[in-house]
């Protein structure tokens, strides 16, 4: 059985012979998954934990196989808000319990919650139940999953740590 253990960057080679596996977000975000490739081959992604896989990334094993992540279509609810202010209360009310969120051009998705889903109705929103992929924002505090060597900044700031405040840099 293949055993994927590398995220490669999205500057990798993109062969049209790459196997590929079709999962949803919840998998997407596990470490550890026994698969089975569209190809019908078993396989296993173990990836360090934390790292979310997302629509198109490409794995790679110690032989050198490639295998590309498929987001799948799952039960998901979506508002579709033209109104700025009202998809800002969405998104607030939403990012206030913590849920994984969509942002898309007009639109908020989330995993299907009926309590979620009237909420967002109490503000005025239409929420609709569709079959779509759920490739949620990474949050304030992900880097994500695709670095660019590009970037780089640095900058100072002070960390007051009880009664002794300490100053360094942070490159990233």
């Amino acid at each position: 059985m293949k055993i994927f253990t590398q995220v490669l960057d999205e500057s990798s080679n993109d062969s049209a012979s790459v196997d590929s596996v079709l999962l949803s977000f919840d998998e997407r975000k596990r470490g550890r998954l026994k698969i089975t490739t569209r190809l019908g081959e078993p396989a296993g992604i173990q990836i360090e934990r934390g790292q979310v896989l997302r629509d198109g990334s490409l794995l790679s094993n110690q032989a050198g196989d490639l295998l590309r992540v498929e987001a799948s279509g799952e039960h998901v609810s979506t508002a579709y808000i033209q109104d700025a202010t009202l998809f800002a209360r969405g998104c607030y009310h939403l990012g206030n319990r913590h849920v994984s969120l969509q942002i898309g051009e007009g639109f908020l998705r989330f995993q299907t919650d009926y309590v979620l889903d009237d909420m967002l109705r109490g503000l005025g929103i239409k929420v609709i139940h569709e079959t779509a992929s759920f490739e949620p924002e990474n949050g304030a505090y992900s880097h994500g999953q695709k670095p660019s060597s590009e970037h780089s900044h640095s900058h100072d700031h002070k960390h007051k740590t009880h009664e002794l405040e300490t100053s360094h840099d942070h490159a990233h």
